[in-house]
């Protein structure tokens, strides 16, 4: 990455005139390239719509934010094109989910950024066991065939990285991305604390509202598509049971479709949710089979035209309206 910090011994008048004019001063701060993509703005890449709607509430109007995840496409599978590299390496920052997108580790990784943000660094992440087992992970062989490292790296893949649907968790990430941004930028420091406090103030009153709630229910269960509820479920004191494990596109047991079906019954469970960015095609299977009524619970990876919301709150709304229906509150 190119930096302007460099000494050049040539440098016209007319472009000196041109910096004052955009107000930097010096020939410090960004590279030419994100200073000309951002308008001479902080240019932060995001990985995937959660960390695009942090580094956009955060920065303000100090950054310039732009996503490897296209609106509409699924981000577990995302492979990143040449183009994406290359704005990686032209930013000033990249704000990302390590384990949810391996293409997207690999390249920060390889990267000549010196601000990597990794929210899996600001938050704990948790396994949450059979959500990983249904995913693959589990399994193949004795405890004592793995060295300590292959353990370490097996561990860091079953743990569970849907953490921004806990708005508690997001809260922490946000906080430690705000602190990023202020080292990083210093000039607009201030700016990015009181965005920080403003948005770690609003994920609060959300998990009050979410809890206050789903408080009261007729059952506690629900069934999801995909294992993406799992810091939800935790945090508010119900069950999530997964269709398929993490991956969207897992294709679950005859074995599981029936264990769900007798759970339905066992558990008084009226709803199976589906999501809008994968098909839900199994979930309205098992919910005609079973006698089950379907709905949207979307896990936030993206908006589109078909999003009950048009950004991470509104639809987090709609996800509670969908759940205190389907859970029976009272």
């Amino acid at each position: 990455m190119s930096v302007m910090n460099v000494r050049r011994p040539h440098i016209s008048g007319a472009a000196l005139a041109a910096v004052a004019v955009l107000g930097i001063g010096s020939l410090s701060a960004c590279s030419t390239d994100s200073a000309a993509a951002g308008g001479g703005r902080f240019d932060v890449v995001a990985s995937f719509y959660p960390m695009q709607f942090l580094a956009e509430r955060i920065g303000g109007d100090h950054v310039h934010v732009t996503t490897l995840t296209e609106p509409g496409q699924e981000p577990h599978e995302l492979e990143l094109s040449l183009h994406q590299r290359a704005e990686l390496e032209e930013s000033d920052a990249a704000l990302f989910l390590s384990g949810l997108q391996p293409s997207v580790d690999e390249a920060i990784e390889q990267s000549g950024l010196k601000t990597k943000i990794d929210a899996a660094d600001l938050t704990k992440l948790e396994d949450h066991g059979d959500v990983e087992h249904d995913h693959g992970h589990g399994g193949g062989h004795s405890g004592e065939e793995h060295s300590a490292e292959e353990h370490s790296e097996e561990d860091s893949h079953h743990l569970d990285p849907h953490v921004w649907l806990d708005p508690v968790k997001y809260a922490e990430i946000a906080e430690g991305v705000g602190t990023a941004f202020a080292k990083a930028d210093p000039e607009h420091a201030t700016d990015y604390r009181e965005n920080t406090d403003a948005l770690v103030d609003r994920l609060h009153a959300l998990d009050t509202e979410l809890r206050d709630g789903l408080k009261n229910t007729k059952t506690k269960v629900f069934f999801t598509n995909h294992a993406s509820f799992g810091y939800f479920a935790e945090r508010y004191g119900l069950t999530q049971e997964a269709i398929s494990g993490v991956d969207p596109e897992s294709e679950p047991s005859p074995a599981r479709i029936k264990e769900l079906r007798d759970e339905a019954r066992a558990d008084g469970v009226t709803t199976v949710f589906y999501e809008t960015l994968v098909s839900g095609k199994t979930a309205k299977t098992l919910a005609r089979d079973a006698g089950l009524r379907t709905d949207v619970l979307d896990p936030l990876e993206g908006i589109t035209g078909k999003s009950r919301g048009d950004d991470y709150f509104a639809v987090m709304e709609a996800n509670l309206t969908a759940l205190k229906k389907a859970l029976g509150a009272r």
